[in-house]
């Protein structure tokens, strides 16, 4: 079976997270050879998963769905790929029609059973409310600093 590796990090800016991508690239490479996991493409991304519409992450779910064969999906873990109920949803299904048949996480569980999609549903919404409080955390304290006069040029 064909495995697709997808790494992510939630932004563009260069700057930012610039160890993020390196680093699941060599986790994952070393779980792929502890596994006999033999990958086909790598998807590598830099944006935010909180939206659907990421382009990367859309070309691997085209490229999965125009495959004759049914495959696999490699990633650091299922927050890398859904923080939305879109794309979440979208794995899911994929999962559900067996296009894709087996999820390899070095971080967590996943089986194609009832019990296992249950666990993955978990997760993805475990991530979508980890962005939605980071947002109204960060918000929060931003509206503190400038209640303060600390900052000056916020778009709240």
């Amino acid at each position: 079976m064909k495995y697709f590796l997808y790494a992510r990090k939630s932004t563009e800016n260069e700057e930012r997270q610039v160890m993020s991508i390196e680093a699941q690239l060599a986790e994952l490479a070393d779980f792929a050879k502890r596994e006999n996991i033999e990958i086909a493409e790598t998807f590598i991304e830099s944006k935010s998963a909180k939206k659907p519409g990421r382009e990367i992450f859309n070309k691997m779910i085209t490229t999965i769905e125009a495959s004759a064969e049914p495959v696999g999906i490699m990633a650091w873990h299922p927050d890398r790929l859904a923080r939305n109920i879109i794309d979440g949803g979208q794995i899911i299904y994929l999962i559900d029609t067996e296009r894709v048949v087996s999820l390899r996480f070095p971080t967590f569980w996943f089986e194609p059973t009832p019990q296992g999609l249950f666990m993955l549903q978990v997760a993805f919404g475990q991530s979508k409310y980890y962005s939605d409080n980071l947002s109204e955390n960060v918000k929060r304290g931003q509206r503190q600093k400038l209640r303060r006069g600390e900052w000056r040029h916020m778009g709240i």
